[in-house]
Order: structure tokens, then C-alpha cells, then sequence
């Protein structure tokens, strides 16, 4: 055999050499391409979402208000979505898949809870988001969830402003909108009020709603004689107070939260104020009593159900939550909690499937679903019409009153 140099070999076998280049490139084309869009698809699921559907659990998102000034609004919520989600995994999952509730903390602060919706969508793929108590934040998380097409529910943010940011955001309370009207009737019927002043937090959107509906439903009955506002977290309210005091009013209505309300009512105690004083659900917590101490007694407000309450349901929960946490008793927000990641469950049962879109339509149908704090059925404006309570502080408890129905 004559020798040859390699050179002399490919030249002499240009066409097959030319052919067998083309054969590996074209399969180098075809792998590349096929990674490619292998990796788009996935990056096209992650920002849909869908990442948390198509791994090995369903990621829900949950922001809440663990620390900070409302601190007890958001770890009742959170203790109830979280035994929520135990129950539902103990139970087998949905889809042959267990959930995985990933909780960030808002801190209680303005802003926070956009910057975690970002990031429970984009870096957690989270499939929907349940938060947030306070309706504030619940504003700021709503429109990153609509532009995201992610659906979101909120447990227990009462403003109308909350759903209206968009037809993927949902809650499974009522709105300022009834509890605006059935406090108005309260202080007129059970008060019997004729003239009322009202003690508004100018910083939150939630008692700005709720003065709002309260002010349209008692005008048509009686009087606002006055009406103060004060800057959520200060610590001191003599001056309003006085003023309201001076006023004569028949009751005080203060649509605050827990942590100022304790700090008006001490101080309107000092003042020798002995105006019936009431207010919503932003009262409910038990940081209300150790704060306010003696002068919260005899005070009312309303909210979304009382342990009290004897549907099985509820009777049920109670025994629930009590063994998950160490024998604590729920309040509200512990059972709108275990409600908003009952109903999402529930929502994705029905749809067959995690996707937004889908989920979102499920969502809407919701009807007769027999939750914690009562039937839940969505409306048209993606809100729930359901019965309130009205506690009365007395002996230092919380005591049931009465369940007012739409």
C-alpha cells in the first residue's frame, strides 16, 4: 500500500469529506435547537407561573404581616393557610402532588409586599398567592399578580379597592361596603345612637373605606357630629380626643387597628370618656387586651366569626388549630387563613389543573362552598357576601353578640 498524507486523503475524497462535515453540523444544528427551545419553554412556564405546577409540588406564595405593628393579623393567617395546607397534604395533595406554602414577611411596612409578590412569582414560581390581611398591602401585591396572571386571595382585606385591581384577585371576606352599613345599623339600633363622631386613620386605606361606608349608611339615620383623623402608629391622641369628647357624641366610632385603637382607648379613659366606643375588624387580636387592659372593657366591634360559632365546620377547626398550636384559640383571621387556601384548593380541583388562567375562571364559579367562617360564593366583583359578628369586650374576653346576614 502507498502511503498518503491525510491532506492528500480528504482532498482526494473532497465530496465525502464535505458530506460528512454537513451530516455533523446539521446534527449539531438540531441538538442546539432542540436544547433551545427545551430551555425557552421553561423559562416561558416560570414566568407563567407554572413552575411551581410542573415540579415535584404545588408552590403556592404567601405574604403576610409576621412582625411590625400588625403582627397578630398576620401570624393568625398564616398559622390557619398553614394547617390549611398540612390538612390537604395529609389528605393526599392535589394531582398525585403535595403543596409547598412558601411564606415571606412583610413586616408590617408600606412597600414590602410588592417587592415579595415579584419575588414569589418570578424567582419562587409560585402558582398563586394568598395575603394579605391589611388592605394596603393587598393593593400593592394586586397588580403585579394581574399583570402576572396569577391569581391571588386576599383572607381578610375588606377594602372594595382590593378586587378591583384586576379578575384574577379574589378574598373570601366581605367588604367595607357591608360592614360600613351593618356598624351603621348597629350604632343606631343597639346603640341607639343618634349622633356619632368618628376617629379615622389617615394613613390606612382600610379605615379611610370603612369611615366612608359607615359615614353613607348613618347620615341616613343620624348625625356625624365630627370627624377627626389621626396618623397610624402615633402615640399620642389627647388632642382629638379631646375635641371629640367636647363634642358630645352619642358613640365614638374608630375605625383603626388593634395596636392605636389600645393606645385611644387608654388615653380617651384617662379624659374620663365614657362614650360607648366601637370599631371593625381591625380590632381583632389578642394584643388588643394585654395592650388595653381594663379600658377596653364594655368596648364593640365587628368581624368575620367567633369561635364561639357551633357549625360542625367550625367546631371542628377549632379542635384543629388548638392541637397544631399548642391549645391557642383562632380568631378571624386564623379561620379566613384556613378558608382562602381551602377555596384556591378547591378552585384548582375543579379546573383540573394549576394554570392561572383556568384557575382563575374556577375561582370565579365558587359557589355554596361551605367554609370555617361560613358559605362563601363569589359575586360578580370577585368579593364574598357573608354574615358578620359583633364581639363585645367583657371581663377582659372577646364575647359573641350577635351574626348579622347580608
Amino acid at each position: 500500500q502507498k502511503k498518503i498524507s491525510w491532506y492528500d486523503f480528504l482532498l482526494a475524497h473532497s465530496r465525502q469529506t464535505f458530506i460528512l462535515f454537513d451530516m455533523t453540523y446539521r446534527i449539531r444544528s438540531v441538538m442546539f435547537l432542540s436544547t433551545f427551545v427545551a430551555l425557552l419553554a421553561g423559562i416561558t412556564s416560570c414566568n407563567k407561573g407554572g413552575g411551581g405546577a410542573t415540579g415535584d409540588t404545588i408552590v403556592v406564595g404567601e405574604f403576610a404581616s409576621l412582625t411590625g405593628s400588625e403582627a397578630t393579623f398576620g401570624t393568625s393567617s398564616h398559622e390557619g393557610t398553614l394547617l390549611a395546607f398540612e390538612d390537604l397534604n395529609a389528605a393526599g395533595g392535589l394531582f398525585g402532588k403535595k403543596f409547598e406554602l412558601i411564606t415571606e414577611d412583610n413586616l408590617s411596612k408600606a412597600g414590602d409586599s410588592a417587592t415579595i409578590a415579584n419575588k414569589l412569582i418570578s424567582k419562587d414560581n409560585a402558582v398563586a398567592l394568598l395575603g394579605e390581611v391589611a388592605s394596603g398591602r393587598s393593593n400593592e401585591a394586586a397588580p403585579i399578580c394581574q399583570q402576572n396572571k396569577i391569581p391571588m386571595i386576599s383572607p381578610a382585606s375588606t377594602n372594595p379597592n382590593v378586587t378591583q385591581k384586576g379578575d384574577y384577585i379574589f378574598r373570601v371576606c366581605f367588604t367595607d361596603v357591608f360592614q360600613g352599613k351593618v356598624l351603621s345599623n348597629f350604632a343606631h339600633n343597639s346603640l341607639k345612637a343618634k349622633k356619632v363622631a368618628i376617629f379615622t386613620d389617615a394613613k390606612s386605606d382600610y379605615s379611610k373605606g370603612l369611615t366612608k361606608y359607615f359615614k353613607e349608611n348613618f347620615s341616613k339615620v343620624g348625625e356625624i357630629n365630627l370627624e377627626l383623623n389621626y396618623n397610624g402608629k402615633d402615640k399620642d391622641f389627647r388632642g382629638q380626643l379631646t375635641s371629640l369628647k367636647a363634642s358630645n357624641p352619642d358613640a365614638i366610632f374608630v375605625p383603626g387597628y388593634y395596636a392605636d385603637v389600645a393606645v385611644i382607648c387608654i388615653q380617651a379613659k384617662e379624659l374620663g370618656i365614657t362614650t360607648p366606643i366601637f370599631g371593625g375588624d381591625g380590632w381583632e387580636s389578642e394584643d388588643l387586651l394585654k395592650l388595653g387592659l381594663d379600658s377596653m372593657e364594655g368596648k364593640y366591634f365587628s368581624t368575620h366569626y367567633s369561635p364561639e360559632v357551633s357549625s360542625a365546620k367550625s367546631v371542628a377547626f377549632v379542635e384543629a388549630y388548638k392541637k397544631r398550636f399548642n391549645g391557642k384559640v383562632p380568631d378571624a383571621m386564623a379561620a379566613l387563613g384556613y378558608d382562602s387556601a381551602l377555596v384556591l384548593a378547591d378552585a384548582m380541583k375543579r379546573a383540573g389543573t394549576t394554570d392561572g388562567e383556568k384557575v382563575k375562571i374556577a375561582l370565579a364559579a365558587t359557589k355554596d362552598f361551605q367554609g370555617v367562617t361560613g358559605n362563601i360564593t363569589m359575586n360578580a366583583d370577585r368579593d364574598v357576601e357573608k354574615a358578620m359578628v359583633i364581639l363585645q369586650i367583657k371581663d377582659g374576653k372577646f364575647k359573641y353578640l350577635e351574626t348579622v346576614n347580608p
